[in-house]
């Protein structure tokens, strides 16, 4: 069983006895633990808590991942998910202000990520304002595809990251439309022909494997 949450850290199981069998960092930007003990604790780090001037801690609460769909592909063995590299300013009440936002801007990072070790194997930087939540699907055929933060919907090779594929669909938060990613794409089959959907914003885009 495998979990990357949003604390920075992916974790993976043995499902038959819940054994802890990795646990590694999946963004380089975790401020508050320096690693997970052989008992499943995060080894905390001194001085990470939230002062009254404001401390800031990575990553920040939108999380070094979050719900959009994660992938697994037995072909590669390689673990394909969303990342975000950002951190916060966490304040201490009373000065805590609700209509203040302590975010500070990051970066969206396609990760392939070795179930095995846990170690990063390729990444692919996103150009965007770090405000998409698209998530991602692998194929049989060795093909990974995300809602880009750019707003385009893109294909990559799964064993290498190399790019193969993009069309524009303007799922962006930079239109401040609302029309950012908020949907992961899905694949099936239809005629003995595969399929791959995602919705974009307002619209739903097909497109048909080769």
């Amino acid at each position: 069983m495998i979990q990357a949450n949003r604390n920075g850290f992916i974790y993976v199981f043995d499902r038959t006895n819940g054994e802890l069998l990795v646990a590694e960092k999946f963004v380089d930007k975790v401020s508050w633990a320096s690693g997970i003990g052989k008992d499943g604790r995060p080894i905390l780090l001194p001085g990470a808590d939230p002062t009254r001037e404001g401390n800031k801690a990575c990553p920040n609460v939108l999380g070094g991942t979050n719900w959009m769909s994660m992938s697994y592909n037995p072909g590669t063995r390689l673990f394909y998910l969303q990342t975000l590299e950002a951190c916060g300013i966490y304040v201490k009440p009373p000065e805590w202000n609700p209509k203040k936002l302590f975010l500070e801007p990051g970066q969206k990072f396609l990760r392939a990520i070795d179930i095995e070790t846990g170690k990063r194997v390729w990444e692919v930087p996103q150009i965007g304002p770090a405000d998409s939540w698209g998530g991602v699907i692998s194929t049989a055929g060795g093909v990974v595809f995300f809602g880009e933060d750019s707003g385009a919907f893109a294909a990559v090779d799964a064993s290498t990251g190399k790019d193969l594929w993009q069309i524009e669909t303007n799922a962006s938060a930079e239109l401040g439309d609302g029309h950012s990613w908020r949907a992961s794409p899905m694949t099936f089959m239809a005629g003995g022909k595969q399929y791959i959907a995602v919705a974009a914003g307002p619209n739903i885009l097909c497109f048909g494997l080769p």
